[in-house]
């Protein structure tokens, strides 16, 4: 592994045999929430489930709680054992954008109390542009009757009320993984309204990433990091995005980068926005 949260392709592509490991196809568009499956069908790596973002990894919509509101953590344990992940199941996460899907499954695993899990770096390009094994055909149907409890969260979930009282009484810093331009609320492509919540930095999320789409090294994700936050600690940072994705590979990032601990505002941008009382910052 290039970090103990990260697998590299030819790694993976050595363990498709093993019994404790499993692979998850995460892809996804938020402009077209079927190619994730139709991509899955066309060509994944051999041996993968599919997970879909919109369906199995987030929870009902109120209205109030953004574009991709937390699942129940039980039912979400519950599909983890249908699909044969057990407490000592390695899950290897991947997509096509980055990492932030991927990153958002890994984060969830967390939150559900799983630690063995990992990102694929470089995603499905990396795979097929190492020659790995591939299949096609639909994905195959969870265990009808499998069923587990979540247990102990090893991280935390801020809500909208905790970013609110820290704007009065700040205790956590909160840093904006969405690109630059929405940060400053120049344009917005996906939420009803533009801007950002106040007082927040700024590190987009592709930043974290070099050319051929692999994470930087550890040194310098944590050079980077550390060039936005100076000299506040890891545990004093919540990530937020536009719903919660984007955010989780910023978390990531930091966790690779050596910097653990900081946390996810799940609702981010879109939630924030649900409240109209609730203050914005542009510029």
């Amino acid at each position: 592994m290039t970090s103990t949260h990260l697998m590299s392709v030819s790694e993976l592509a050595g363990r498709l045999d093993d019994a404790d490991v499993r692979v998850f196809d995460v892809r996804h568009d938020l402009g077209d929430f079927s190619a994730g499956r139709r991509q899955f069908e066309a060509s994944h790596i051999a041996g993968a489930r599919f997970l879909d973002n919109e369906k199995d990894l987030a929870g009902e919509h109120t209205g109030r709680n953004g574009r991709h509101p937390l699942p129940d953590p039980a039912a979400l344990a519950g599909l983890m054992a249908a699909h044969g992940v057990g407490p000592q199941t390695l899950v290897v996460a991947y997509d096509a954008s980055g990492g932030q899907y991927a990153a958002h499954l890994w984060w969830l695993l967390r939150w559900i109390g799983h630690d063995r899990a990992a990102v694929l770096d470089g995603g499905w390009q990396a795979w097929n542009a190492a020659g790995l094994p591939v299949a096609s055909g639909a994905a195959p149907a969870p265990a009808p009757a499998a069923g587990a409890a979540p247990r102990a969260a090893l991280v935390d979930a801020v809500d909208a009320d905790a970013v609110l009282a820290n704007l009065r009484n700040p205790s956590f810093t909160v840093v904006d993984a969405r690109a630059a331009p929405r940060y400053r609320g120049e344009v917005e492509p996906i939420d009803p309204e533009a801007g950002r919540i106040p007082g927040a930095l700024n590190r987009p999320y592709t930043d974290n990433l070099d050319a051929d789409g692999r994470f930087k090294s550890p040194a310098q994700l944590r050079h980077e990091f550390l060039a936005v936050l100076g000299d506040r600690p890891p545990r004093s940072i919540v990530h937020q995005c536009g719903s919660g994705i984007t955010a989780s590979a910023n978390l990531f990032a930091m966790e690779v980068a050596g910097l653990p601990g900081s946390r996810l505002y799940p609702g981010s941008w879109s939630e924030w926005i649900s409240d109209p009382s609730r203050p914005r910052e542009k510029g």
